[in-house]
């Protein structure tokens, strides 16, 4: 898919400034308008094959390969649509002199990542609740899947702080993570399979249709291309904060996922607060409630984290430079 042997040895510099462009545009513009958004129609292109693979709600939670094989098989087109249309951007960045492709790439990587709406959707849910405990989970439930009615005021802190620290791995860190790995094509297929997760990756019914199999394909695709990214976003934590998150590995096993824990747990474990999802699990339970305070300093490691992930990623890509030269 076009991984750092694609960008060296000349390309590697215009790679860095491309992924410094993207950050600086999502910092200064934010998201693209939706119908110009390559995450909005991979979006579309989900929603229209997943109406065809998944049955109704009412079906019978069983065994379904040949659901399984539909899901397995739409999620293959789809990725491989997306990496050569990314591919081919890459290629045509790579014709053009450096700068030029440097903002190309920077264009086309920022939709990738999204931390300027992550943070501001979190601290909108702070702002609601500021209005009342009504407002502050509606706000949360643009930002969750979970049932919001009858979350705490504590509870809806806790939810938007565990929406950062997932969502920093899966709308940061994972992106560039797989940009450098695998260049415009690594993060673009990676942006694709985590928001196939999110519209495929359920167990049992939703949006009255039974995901069980016709998504099960999709939600291990993530889960494989989100390992290393996620332990590497709790490692980059722990950086922001200038310490280790002593029991991070117990805790982070507290969570169904065997991804989403590590930042949760990290976050939990630095902020000294307790997360957890109600009925489900309980992360750092030692901790105490979550104030309006703590969702700031989140936001301040969640910012730290991405210009560490972005310094990180510059120092791979220029070693692959040095090491080709």
């Amino acid at each position: 898919m076009g991984g750092p042997a694609a960008l060296i040895p000349a390309a590697a510099g215009a790679a860095v400034a491309a992924l410094w462009l993207a950050l600086v545009l999502d910092r200064v513009l934010g998201e693209p308008p939706a119908r110009w958004h390559p995450v909005v129609w991979m979006g579309h292109y989900l929603g229209w094959t997943g109406r065809r693979i998944a049955p109704y709600a009412g079906a019978a939670l069983r065994a379904d390969y040949g659901r399984f094989l539909a899901g397995m098989l739409a999620w293959c087109a789809g990725a491989a649509i997306v990496a050569c249309a990314a591919l081919a951007l890459q290629w045509l960045a790579g014709q053009l002199p450096w700068w030029a492709g440097a903002l190309l790439m920077g264009v086309a990587l920022k939709p990738m990542l999204a931390w300027r709406m992550l943070r501001r959707e979190v601290l909108s849910v702070e702002r609601a609740l500021g209005e009342s405990l009504d407002a502050g989970r509606e706000q949360l439930s643009y930002l969750v899947s979970r049932d919001v009615t009858w979350l705490s005021e504590s509870q809806v802190r806790e939810s938007a702080i565990e929406s950062l620290a997932e969502n920093l791995n899966d709308s940061v860190v994972a992106p560039i993570f797989w940009f450098v790995v695998a260049g415009l094509p690594g993060a673009a297929v990676y942006r694709f399979a985590n928001t196939a997760d999110a519209m495929w990756g359920y167990r049992g019914v939703r949006g009255g249709r039974v995901w069980e199999w016709a998504g099960k394909f999709a939600a291990r695709a993530d889960d494989a291309l989100s390992w290393i990214p996620a332990r590497i976003t709790a490692l980059l934590l722990a950086l922001a904060a200038l310490r280790w998150p002593r029991g991070i590995v117990r805790e982070a096993r507290r969570t169904p996922s065997p991804n989403s824990g590590w930042p949760m747990a990290a976050m939990a474990l630095l902020l000294n607060v307790r997360l957890g999802k109600p009925d489900f699990y309980v992360l750092h339970r030692e901790g105490r409630n979550v104030k309006a305070q703590d969702m700031f300093r989140a936001l301040r490691l969640g910012a730290r984290v991405v210009g560490l992930a972005g310094s990180l990623a510059s120092v791979a890509l220029l070693l692959t430079l040095v090491h080709w030269r």
